[in-house]
């Protein structure tokens, strides 16, 4: 075992789920800055930006890929054409999550059933053939959930995200009992209210964000994409190899009140 600890990711396959805006896109860069090859799970395959030239321009590869969390063909044949492409899948950061706010007793069947869709339903599915390729190919690999503070917190309006990101947080303990056998880590980072295009509008509200900020206890600030991306990175990198099961919270201090 090397003295150090390594969080070099040269070598390795990831796909990165909604990776076309906010923490996903933020997320693909870092893997790739950090040596990987990057895989852009995308609802719509031609809304990337400059993202596949940013990564190219850190010297690595990138593959933008149709996937929509909500059709589960697209799901397992993004996997596969990610292992098609490459040969193999390392890294797999379930980023992908919609929070529709509503009162839990104005909450329509209709934004229940696509939030778990997308957030349980595409999560899990999406792990699961990610693990199959890994299982085939024998050689590990790391599984990366996006969570959230919602998880552990109650936030007023989101019930239904809540529940969802509590459901990641104990599907991640599952996966990565059933799979530590084969290699495979599992573990999900959980953050707080992010700087991001998704964030922009609700945090715009000075009333909001400045309640935010004094529910963020301990560091009574905005998180940045960065700050979650580096413990996705350290997750995914040879440095986490005896941690699974795990949920980071990226929260500021939020849940330590």
């Amino acid at each position: 075992m090397n003295t150090y600890p390594s969080f070099d990711l040269t070598g390795q396959i990831a796909l990165v789920t909604a990776a076309g805006r906010g923490l996903g896109r933020a997320t693909a860069l870092a893997l790739a800055h950090a040596g990987a090859d990057v895989a852009l799970g995308l609802r719509d395959v031609e809304q990337h930006g400059n993202l596949p030239d940013e990564i190219a321009a850190l010297g690595r590869r990138c593959l933008p890929l149709q996937m929509d969390m909500m059709d589960l063909q697209q799901v397992r044949s993004a996997i596969d054409a990610t292992v098609h492409h490459w040969g193999r899948i390392d890294i797999l950061v379930n980023n992908a999550g919609i929070a529709p706010t509503n009162l839990a007793e104005d909450v329509t069947e209709e934004d229940f059933d696509r939030t778990l869709a997308v957030n349980l339903k595409g999560t899990f599915f999406a792990s699961q053939a990610a693990a199959r390729h890994m299982m085939a190919h024998k050689g590990g690999g790391r599984i990366i959930n996006m969570g959230s503070q919602a998880g552990f917190a109650a936030l007023p309006t989101e019930s239904i995200y809540c529940m969802t990101k509590a459901g990641i947080a104990h599907l991640t303990k599952c996966l990565a009992v059933e799979w530590g056998k084969y290699g495979i880590n599992v573990n999900a980072v959980a953050p707080t209210f992010i700087r991001t295009d998704g964030t922009a509008p609700v945090l715009s509200d000075p009333a909001f964000r400045a309640d935010v900020e004094e529910r963020i206890a301990a560091l009574h600030r905005i998180g940045e994409p960065v700050e979650v991306t580096g413990a996705v990175v350290f997750l995914a990198s040879p440095a986490a190899s005896l941690i699974t099961g795990h949920t980071i919270l990226i929260d500021g201090g939020w849940t330590a009140r």
